[in-house]
């Protein structure tokens, strides 16, 4: 009876232990078999969209003067976003196109919307289009490179002169289908390198603006293109080697109306800076090039069709000249600040201890190279300690102008009683190019001091040590040199002694 129960027991569990199994062996299956749909739907989707993009590179063989080109479509979507298009060796870039389809096919609506980048070769010969990838609508998309062959200029396909007005079809001029002829406009712009002053001093500021202009009845459409790679290719030409640059960092460029001989303009600044000259040497600003987009459009407009197509066309700045004469005669010549500037002073007390230690600041503030300008030259004596100063500037660049502070903290510690004038020793030469003078920024203080001369402690703060302190208490008798030292004597003695045992002992052995 006992055996059955326990049977009947055996069982139960066996039967418990295999539904639970089976229950774990179902559910790993489940999970492995929608891992495995979501993985195939996900490769599925990434398919599809790779499939939905295409980038479609120009014929292996042209003719010098025909165009190539890379074109990316986008099937039954929008075209949202892409990349640059890649720079090729051998071709220059002449503009993009758009284009757009749609069909309706047994009721199923397709759409394709491409762009395309022309190329024009600059040359005959065989080039190689490098492997690329471009980022279409937030999609890495790589290409294969391959070969290009340019050939001689192929002839041009002469047109059907017995074409007629009624050869086209009326619907084209509305939806836009059929080629579009596309007209350039002339532009009214230019690109401006100005400066505020024709001729400076040595140390000088001056401010130099690169800007370009558009009038305001240009019909011609534009637009800025690869600004900061070409900023910088400008700035290299353009930044004297003679000069200190104050740059004003334009980010943001923003038109502006201005009136140029009394005709109106839209100004948009590319770059601006302050220049200070080194020397006497005048500063030649050489002609530069910005390449700017320039849209050529189309004779006839149409409603659904493309009304403009993309081209290049490069504008070239006048080179300048600016003339730099030396300072007038002066000991500091070659060291004065140049620019017009004020002084501001402050001090933590005017009534003074001896030994007592006071903060004073000389701040220099107004127009010019404020990073050039150097500590005033203190008059050294007896009277004050002064202290290395700590140096703090600020610099402000706006409205074609650079102004700021420069200011020195000093601590000063008097060391004698009496009323001193701190423009005795505090005072700083300038040059002022708008009076054409030298000037001089000088402290007005008048500090008083009182209490016991510090001197004395000045020199008992320069003791060479307890060593020579104790000359005064030693006895200054002459003695003989040769009397007899009995330590020494002793000490020889026992070394001797030392030396012949173990003389003996290695003997011995």
């Amino acid at each position: 009876m006992k055996l059955q129960k326990e049977l009947k027991s055996e069982k139960k569990n066996l039967f418990l232990y295999s539904a639970t199994r089976c229950d774990a062996i179902c559910t790993m299956k489940f999970i492995l078999r929608t891992s495995q749909f979501i993985f195939l739907l996900f490769w599925a989707n990434y398919g599809l969209a790779q499939d939905n993009i295409q980038i479609t590179l120009g014929p292996d063989e042209i003719g010098e003067n025909q165009i190539w080109t890379i074109t990316v479509t986008v099937n039954n979507d929008r075209l949202k976003n892409y990349d640059n298009f890649p720079d090729i060796e051998g071709f220059r870039k002449r503009g993009t196109s758009t284009q757009s389809q749609t069909s309706i096919i047994n009721g199923q609506v397709s759409s394709s919307q491409s762009i395309v980048m022309s190329y024009l070769p600059t040359k005959q010969g065989s080039f190689s289009i490098p492997a690329f990838k471009m980022k279409v609508n937030d999609q890495i998309i790589s290409v294969s490179g391959k070969k290009v062959k340019v050939g001689p200029p192929a002839q041009n396909q002469q047109r059907d002169p017995f074409r007629s007005f009624f050869d086209r079809d009326p619907a084209d001029d509305f939806f836009g289908r059929g080629e579009t002829e596309f007209v350039d406009i002339k532009e009214d712009a230019l690109l401006a390198l100005t400066t505020n002053k024709d001729e400076v001093y040595v140390g000088e500021g001056f401010t130099t603006t690169l800007s370009f202009l558009v009038a305001d009845n240009n019909r011609a459409p534009m637009q800025f293109h690869d600004l900061g790679k070409q900023l910088a290719t400008i700035l290299k030409k353009l930044k004297p080697a003679n000069c200190w640059e104050e740059n004003f960092n334009i980010e943001n460029i923003e038109g502006e109306l201005i009136q140029v001989n009394g005709k109106g303009y839209t100004q948009y600044k590319i770059y601006q800076g302050s220049f200070y000259p080194l020397n006497s040497q005048s500063v030649e600003f050489p002609s530069v090039g910005l390449e700017m987009i320039k849209f050529k459009v189309a004779k006839n407009p149409s409603f659904f069709g493309q009304n403009r197509q993309e081209d290049f066309k490069t504008f070239y700045s006048k080179s300048k000249t600016v003339k730099v004469k030396e300072l007038p005669a002066h000991p500091l010549k070659e060291s004065v600040g140049v620019g017009v500037y004020r002084l501001d002073e402050k001090i933590g007390a005017t009534e003074l201890e001896t030994g007592q230690s006071v903060s004073y600041e000389f701040r220099v503030l107004g127009e010019g190279n404020i990073s050039s300008i150097e500590k005033p030259i203190l008059k050294k004596d007896n009277i004050f300690d002064f202290y290395e100063p700590n140096v703090k500037q600020n610099i402000n660049r706006e409205r074609g102008r650079v102004s700021g502070t420069k200011s020195f903290n000093y601590f000063m510690i008097p060391k004698e009683p009496g009323t001193y004038q701190l423009g005795d020793y505090f005072n700083w030469v300038f040059f002022n190019p708008n009076t054409k003078k030298y000037d001089t920024l000088r402290s007005n203080y008048v500090v008083h001091v009182k209490g016991e001369s510090q001197k004395n402690q000045f020199i008992e703060s320069t003791s060479l040590g307890s060593f020579y302190d104790r000359i005064d208490a030693s006895d200054n008798r002459m003695r003989n040199s040769n009397q007899h030292n009995w330590t020494k004597i002793g000490f020889n003695i026992f070394i001797a002694l030392m030396l012949g045992v173990s003389a003996y002992l290695i003997f011995r052995k």
